[in-house]
Parts: structure tokens; C-alpha cells; sequence
């Protein structure tokens, strides 16, 4: 039986980039387990003093193909505003559709634990979110994407998102 791959968002702080780019080689190119989708190029990034507009922006621009939403964490994830920013809009109920599913794993293959953005955190305390250390195999990943797909619509009641973010990136 084939495995359905979600087209999954990938939320990272950008000086992760070279551990996520092998996360992407290993798990999205060698294995399809997933679809991306994400910000990468400069010109993805939106400038705007807004931040109402800039979340706005990430809905419409990048999380509006995908379903669910995975948050690689590194050592300062959980400081950058951006990532506060893009799971606050996955979170969001679209005009039509569902939110994202959330879920979140460590970056580091060796590591065992991870620093979580606050609004990560809480939607994993309701029950929302899953969190898990690096994959064991691509299965895993495509187990843990799946879950996090279908708990938007079944659990999407426990979702915490309060209009509180980050204004300011925090120091790692």
C-alpha cells in the first residue's frame, strides 16, 4: 500500500539552514515522504512593518497548499518571530478549509531534547501538536505527518492560539 505525502510546511530558524537542507535531501528527495513547501528563496521573504499583513501573507502564500505544518527544531527555533509567526498562521481556520496539522521534531539526530516556541508548546499541552526527537526512518516521519493531518480536523477544538506573538526575534 502506497503512502499518501502530505504537502508539509517546513518552519525553522534560518541559521539551521544547512541541517535542514539535509533534512529535506534525506527525508523529501531520497524518500518522498513529504511534500514541501516553505519559504527559501530571498524572494520569498515579505517585508512588511505589519505584522498582521505579514501573517496574513504566509497563509495566502505558502500555507495555503499545504496541511500541515512541521517545525524543525534547532538550537534558537524557538526565538525566531518568524516561526511564532508562521505556526500562528497555521493555526488559523482559513475562509475555506481547516488549519494546519502541527507537529515538531529536533533537528539533531543525537539530541534528545529541544527548546519549544511557546505557542508550539501550548498546542502541544491541549493535545493539538506532537513532538518527537529526529526520525528513525522515513516511515516514522510519513506516521507522525499523517497523525498531525488528521488531528486538524479531529482535534482542531483543542487548538490554542492567542493574538499575543513575538514582536521582536529573542536572543538565543
Amino acid at each position: 500500500m502506497a503512502t499518501i505525502r502530505h504537502q508539509t510546511f517546513l518552519s525553522y530558524h534560518k541559521d539551521d539552514q544547512l541541517a535542514v537542507d539535509a533534512f529535506v535531501r534525506k527525508f523529501d528527495d531520497e524518500h518522498d515522504t513529504f511534500i514541501m513547501r516553505g519559504i527559501r528563496a530571498p524572494e520569498d521573504l515579505i517585508e512588511s512593518a505589519d505584522t498582521d499583513y505579514v501573517i496574513g501573507q504566509i497563509r495566502k502564500r505558502f500555507l495555503k497548499t499545504s496541511t500541515v505544518t512541521l517545525v524543525l527544531i534547532g538550537k534558537c527555533t524557538s526565538k525566531r518571530r518568524f516561526v511564532d509567526w508562521e505556526i500562528q498562521s497555521s493555526l488559523r481556520r482559513p475562509e475555506s478549509g481547516s488549519p494546519n496539522g502541527l507537529l515538531a521534531v529536533l533537528l539533531d539526530p543525537e539530541s534528545t531534547r529541544g527548546q519549544l516556541p511557546p505557542r508550539f508548546k501550548s498546542n502541544l499541552d491541549s493535545g493539538y501538536a506532537s513532538f518527537h526527537r529526529y526520525p528513525p526512518s522515513p516511515q516514522a516521519l510519513a506516521q507522525w505527518i499523517d497523525r498531525a493531518f488528521s488531528r486538524r480536523l479531529s482535534s482542531a477544538h483543542l487548538i490554542e492560539n492567542p493574538r499575543d506573538r513575538f514582536t521582536y526575534n529573542r536572543s538565543c
